[in-house]
């Protein structure tokens, strides 16, 4: 990411716009999570329902606590696997006033392993971090496709170009043993085994 896009980028979002940017695995639709009126513009362009809660990209584990209550079993899987293509499932905190948490006990989170994105974050902060495609349709890999979805419903398109990554992992860390929630490239066993060699 250029610094000239970098600026435009950041520019976006404090308007309160949609991008689209590159993660490890798949390309995401990105908006502030703390504009309520961004966070429900992403629901529409998108076509999901509301009651579908959208996980959210910090850049390091401090964001992360200021979001989440972070166990001493999510801190040993963010030292091992993040950044990276794991998401954690987490205790929230007292986020009521977001539309993006409301009703939510746990809100998803996860430090994409992708240097562009990782700038981003830790300049702006948090974002969505929901796959770039339509409610219900496959994953797009590719800028172009995606562009064909939501045109200028997004400020910004950020081209890392074709995409190959697998959803990630996504594991619940509120209950002790954790559980799977969906598997991607990092199995159950690697990350039971971390945490029990840890």
């Amino acid at each position: 990411m250029t610094s000239f896009k970098l600026t435009t980028t950041l520019k976006a979002l404090q308007r309160g716009d949609i991008i689209v940017y590159p993660t490890d695995t798949l390309y995401a639709l990105g908006a502030n999570i703390f504009d309520n009126a961004a966070i429900k513009k992403l629901f529409k362009i998108k076509k999901r329902p509301f009651s579908v809660p959208l996980p959210i990209a910090v850049g390091n584990i401090s964001e992360m606590k200021k979001i989440a209550y972070v166990n001493t079993t999510a801190e040993k899987i963010v030292k091992q696997f993040l950044p990276g293509t794991v998401t954690l499932l987490l205790p929230k905190k007292n986020l009521d006033n977001l539309f993006i948490a409301q009703n939510l006990k746990k809100i998803a989170l996860r430090i994409p392993n992708n240097q562009q994105t990782l700038e981003l974050l830790n300049k702006f902060g948090p974002l969505t971090v929901t796959s770039a495609n339509i409610h219900g349709m496959d994953p797009a890999y590719d800028i172009k496709n995606i562009i064909e979805q939501f045109k200028d419903q997004v400020s910004v398109y950020i081209n890392a170009g074709k995409l190959n990554g697998q959803p990630s992992t996504i594991i619940d860390v509120t209950v002790d043993p954790p559980v799977i929630v969906r598997e991607g490239q990092i199995t159950l066993q690697e990350i039971m085994d971390m945490i029990d060699n840890g």
